[in-house]
């Protein structure tokens, strides 16, 4: 359907062009055509200003002085410094408006935590034997950081491989937790965290327990079940996504 629109001006009137029926999906429009120029009237720049930037680049970071902690066994001293991992976020609604709180998930494609060995552990203040390992490979890390507060909530999933050079693999320690910037409680072990700062740094801790495996030396020798404690030092930055 064709209508003449006409502006405060000595110009003639020029044909507008209305839609007679709203589409479907995507932003209105008004095309209007003026001495054979077109002009388009949108929203859909605006809502896609809107979407980067309730979009959001997450890294993630491991640093030194941390510890893992298993059974009634006094805790490992971790070196984790290299640990690397990135993701994305979206802002969380809350009613009609977006809150502080962001909604992240991490890819393990790139998601890389030191294994404990000599070079990174101590127990007892003594190195880990060299022929001892402990492979860490997660599985999941996803959830909730408020950056008004700096309270974080991880649900995290790994598998924990222990081996004993080229003699001994046993079966994955499958270990399901959420590493909190608040605080953490079992049984027999327990911790607290620190919420981010502005500096991006935290501390996330984790009580799991863990089932026992299809290998009586391990069952054995960790008492399985029984709860481990990981306590991780870490930075977390996030930036609008480009």
């Amino acid at each position: 359907m064709m209508y003449y629109c006409k502006l405060n001006s000595s110009n003639p009137p020029f044909p507008c062009k209305f839609p007679t029926k709203s589409p479907e999906l995507g932003p209105k429009t008004i095309a209007c055509t003026s001495n054979g120029q077109k002009q388009l009237l949108t929203t859909a720049a605006t809502q896609i200003q809107v979407q980067k930037t309730n979009a959001y680049s997450v890294k993630f970071r491991t640093l030194g002085a941390c510890k893992l902690g298993i059974s009634r066994y006094p805790d490992f001293e971790y070196d984790a410094g290299g640990g690397t991992g990135s993701g994305s976020g979206t802002k969380v609604p809350d009613g009609d408006q977006l809150s502080d709180e962001i909604s992240v998930s991490f890819d393990i494609k790139t998601l890389y935590i030191p294994p404990l060995s000599s070079a990174t552990t101590r127990f007892l203040g003594l190195p880990l034997p060299p022929f001892l390992k402990i492979e860490i490979a997660p599985e999941l890390f996803q959830g909730r950081i408020d950056r008004e507060s700096g309270k974080i909530d991880l649900e995290f999933m790994a598998k924990f491989w222990f081996s004993v050079g080229t003699v001994y693999r046993a079966p994955p320690l499958l270990v399901k937790t959420v590493l909190t910037s608040e605080e953490s409680k079992g049984t027999i072990r327990s911790g607290r965290g620190k919420r981010l700062d502005k500096e991006g740094k935290c501390r996330l801790v984790g009580v799991a327990t863990v089932d026992p495996i299809d290998d009586f030396l391990m069952n054995t020798f960790l008492g399985l079940p029984t709860e481990c404690l990981a306590n991780l030092n870490a930075v977390i930055s996030i930036s609008n996504s480009s």
